[in-house]
């Protein structure tokens, strides 16, 4: 059967979509079989990669932060638990936000949005402002501060000032998915720098500055509080070499909790060298009494924090201190009691965070496959920019081929 240009044009068509899905599903497939697991290294994204808001993907197995991408500044890059990538776009001055321990939502800083991941849908759910910490285990709270600080300085007719640049933080938990609010009864802060959920969920740990001095000087206070009210359980001054060890600074066994401290220069006069020259170790406190407990885990240069624990051997992100953002790199590692140290999840050069979901983190869900980012995942707009002209040139063929046959065809007799 003779194919007409209008058949011709569709089978065109259906040929290059087929084509395509065929080529973007050997990628999906293979990382498809290690479902639910963290992949051992993850690699940039193409340029055109889709967001996750024009093509939604599923859960997180992790996100890292890099700046080479098309927006060549700080985005979020999705590998969910298929090895597809996703883009999470940044706004400028945003910030990282944090991965749902089931690794659905994703919520951003300040503006108080929640993206859930596996449908593209975001939505307002918290009051501006609020730079969430660190998710309940549960996964429905998350611990956040918000500053009170007037942002300009003004003053009346006499000079007396008429606002406060100074004022105190509030510490809050949220309920992202129902969008409600309360403040903790901490004690005064100045700021806010971490918290931690105990694992249980009913206590809290937060560190920050108690008052502007301390917060110039990069001194900072430890409190530990009941979250259902009852005021702080008891506080201790970490002065400017220790601080709290992450969002997961808190041991499962309940009874420690983390700390980061570290030899070397302190205060804000460090240059960046110096302060990349740090070496640091892992310390342990009593929650109960505050108290020093056990023995300090060596954790080498570059330490950024606890994100989860593999039995007893803290799990730390790696952040590698370069004088350029686009020269670092992030990494996971486990630290064992005798100071060795084993890579679990590398990501490519230029990334500055990572994260993985909690639940994967409990599970100790490490070791998956290499999943290479699919140059097929894009938006529309760029298969209608490589198709509608390819399009156009199959028409042109045609068009042609039958005016040659027109042309050459003998004449009626």
């Amino acid at each position: 059967m003779r194919l007409t240009g209008g058949r011709l044009r569709r089978a065109a068509v259906v040929a290059l979509v087929l084509g395509l899905v065929a080529l973007d599903t050997p990628a999906a497939t293979a990382a498809g079989s290690a479902a639910g697991v963290v992949p051992t290294r993850v690699h940039d994204p193409w340029l055109w990669q889709a967001t996750v808001g024009q093509r939604p993907a599923g859960p997180a197995a992790l996100l890292f932060f890099t700046d080479r991408t098309r927006y060549f500044e700080s985005t979020g890059v999705l590998v969910d638990r298929d090895g597809a990538y996703r883009l999470i776009p940044i706004r400028i001055g945003e910030g990282h936000g944090l991965l749902s321990p089931d690794g659905r939502h994703y919520l951003r800083p300040y503006f108080g949005e929640l993206l859930d991941l596996t449908t593209g849908r975001q939505r307002r759910t918290v009051s501006t402002g609020v730079y969430p910490m660190a998710w309940s285990p549960d996964g429905q709270q998350v611990l956040g501060t918000r500053s009170n600080d007037d942002d300009v300085i003004s003053f009346g007719p006499d000079n007396q000032q008429l606002n406060d640049p100074e004022k105190p933080d509030d510490l809050l938990v949220v309920d992202p998915f129902r969008g409600t609010e309360r403040t903790l009864d901490v004690g005064t802060f100045a700021a806010h720098t971490a918290a931690a959920w105990s694992p249980g969920g009913d206590l809290v740990a937060v560190t920050g500055s108690p008052d502007v001095p301390a917060q110039l000087a990069e001194r900072q206070r430890l409190v530990v509080v009941d979250p259902a009210g009852g005021g702080p359980r008891w506080q201790v001054d970490l002065g400017d070499r220790r601080m709290l060890a992450g969002p997961a600074a808190w041991h499962p066994d309940g009874r420690r909790l983390a700390l980061l401290a570290f030899d070397g220069c302190a205060g804000p006069r460090c240059t960046s060298e110096q302060a990349a020259a740090r070496t640091w170790r892992i310390e342990f406190l009593d929650t109960a009494t505050g108290q020093a407990v056990g023995q300090a885990l060596p954790a080498g240069i570059s330490a950024s924090g606890i994100i989860g624990w593999r039995g007893d051997d803290p799990i730390l992100r790696y952040v590698s201190e370069t004088e350029a953002d686009t020269d670092r790199q992030a990494f996971l590692a486990a630290l064992s009691p005798d100071g060795g140290r084993e890579v679990l999840v590398t990501t490519p050069v230029g990334s500055t965070d990572l994260m993985v979901p909690g639940d994967l983190l409990t599970r100790a869900a490490f070791g998956g496959p290499e999943p290479r980012p699919s140059p097929f995942a894009a938006p529309l707009w760029v298969y209608l920019t490589l198709g509608v002209p390819a399009l156009l040139a199959i028409a042109l063929v045609v068009r042609r081929t039958r005016r040659r046959r027109t042309a050459t065809a003998p004449a009626p007799a």
